[in-house]
């Protein structure tokens, strides 16, 4: 079977995102009237210009870690491996008649084991008072937290993965990005099964530090609930956020004759870079329309009925993917509806396109468009339907996510309904 005929479909998924326990309670979130941004608990956050955060209330022996596991694995490993068994649990596959060789991992972090090396970090250094460090205070596990494929490594060997194995890491399209990568690897025939998904757990002080110094993220601190405002003209910043998404990627063809429930179908994806500046976009929007376009011309599809943004909210972002949207639908973008869920989940860096991904599933399933939160009083430069205040019923069959992330990344997924 050629790579042209290779369609690539969702039959697993498992998430794992603040306000709300599993893949139920994520959408269970997106589509009610509360938001998880609160101020952040996971350490004080007295010190810094932005102390709201959108945390995953997650318990590992609940999750059925053991002990060791717990206290050796980055918060972010287990995000990742407990979403991997949810999907794979949800699938149905039995990932023991496939050959092992035919099954791949493709996981996105864009900052890997912050909270284990920032742990490390004060343990070596008594907290920060002297340069010359004691490593034999470090963790057993230290190396892997300086390692981010050790993320991607510790999947595989939960799986029992031994096909190819990557850990992707674009900044904040990484989650996209990495479910491209194992849709690719099923088209092209180098696999037939994918473990693919994002994971990242950026909250802690040398991160909230480093997004403190370029005044990226919401001082809102008097009003959690309220401080993510995607496309709101008294944004003034993204709410950082945590967590996971996985899913089980098969060849379709495949998938139905084992009477696999189709979640969604990867119809196309595309990813670009502006080569341009670190953290700059131009105004106009076309490195992001370039990306969007490419990606639907992969699909064969002229136009989408729903797009889930990138929506950060931060006044370049919305601007800059306002005006790609409208560079790449034309005349149907002021018809098309967008909305934004990190208003409600916050931004979980290279996760986020994943669990995208997965809102995207969910809203393809039901019928149902999540609300942009917080969306008040709109910016008028942000001039298209960002679906603000209550879910949406639709009719959807095809939907497009997007990502714009630091390094100036680029990339577009478009999903369709798995009975295309």
């Amino acid at each position: 079977m050629s790579g042209a005929e290779r369609r690539v479909v969702l039959t697993g998924m498992g998430v794992r995102a603040p306000g709300g326990h599993a893949t139920a309670g994520f959408w269970e979130l997106l589509t009610t009237d509360r938001t998880a941004t609160r101020t952040i608990t996971a350490f004080d956050p007295a010190p810094f210009r932005s102390r709201v955060a959108a945390e995953v209330d997650f318990d590992a022996g609940a999750e059925g870690f053991t002990a060791r596991d717990a206290a050796e694995w980055d918060r972010v490993t287990s995000f990742a491996v407990a979403c991997a068994r949810d999907a794979v649990r949800d699938s149905g596959l039995d990932l023991a008649r496939p050959d092992p060789a035919e099954v791949a991992v493709s996981i996105g972090s864009a900052v890997g084991s912050t909270i284990g090396l920032d742990r490390d970090h004060q343990r070596v250094s008594s907290f920060g008072s002297t340069w010359l460090v004691d490593h034999a205070l470090a963790s057993p596990r230290l190396r892997d937290y300086q390692v981010p494929s050790a993320i991607a490594r510790e999947v595989a060997w939960d799986v029992g993965a031994e096909g190819p194995v990557a850990l992707i890491s674009t900044g904040c399209t990484s989650g996209l990005d990495a479910v491209g990568h194992g849709a690719e690897l099923i088209r092209d025939g180098r696999a037939e099964v994918v473990i693919a998904g994002a994971a990242d757990a950026p909250i802690s002080p040398i991160t909230v530090a480093c997004f403190d110094a370029i005044k990226a993220t919401s001082a809102n601190n008097a009003d959690p609930a309220h401080a993510a405002r995607p496309f709101d003209l008294r944004r003034d910043g993204f709410v950082l956020g945590e967590g996971a998404a996985a899913f089980v990627l098969e060849e379709r063809a495949a998938a139905l004759r084992r009477g696999a429930r189709v979640h969604a179908e990867i119809a196309g994806f595309a990813g670009r870079c502006n080569a341009f500046h670190m953290t700059g976009l131009r105004p106009d929007g076309r490195e992001l329309s370039w990306a969007i376009t490419a990606a639907l011309r992969e699909s064969g599809l002229d136009h989408v009925d729903y797009v889930n943004a990138h929506g950060s909210g931060t006044k370049q972002n919305d601007r800059h993917e306002t005006a790609a949207i409208k560079r790449s639908l034309g005349a149907a973008a002021h018809r098309v509806p967008i909305s934004s869920i990190k208003s409600k989940v916050g931004h979980s860096l290279g996760a986020i396109g994943s669990i995208e991904i997965a809102a995207c599933a969910l809203a393809l399933r039901h019928g149902v468009i999540p609300p942009t939160a917080n969306l008040a009083e709109p910016d008028p430069e942000c001039d298209l339907d960002y679906v603000p205040g209550d879910p949406r019923e639709a009719e959807l069959h095809a939907v497009l996510s997007v990502g714009s992330g630091f390094g100036g990344f680029q990339s577009a997924v478009v999903l369709t309904r798995g009975d295309r």
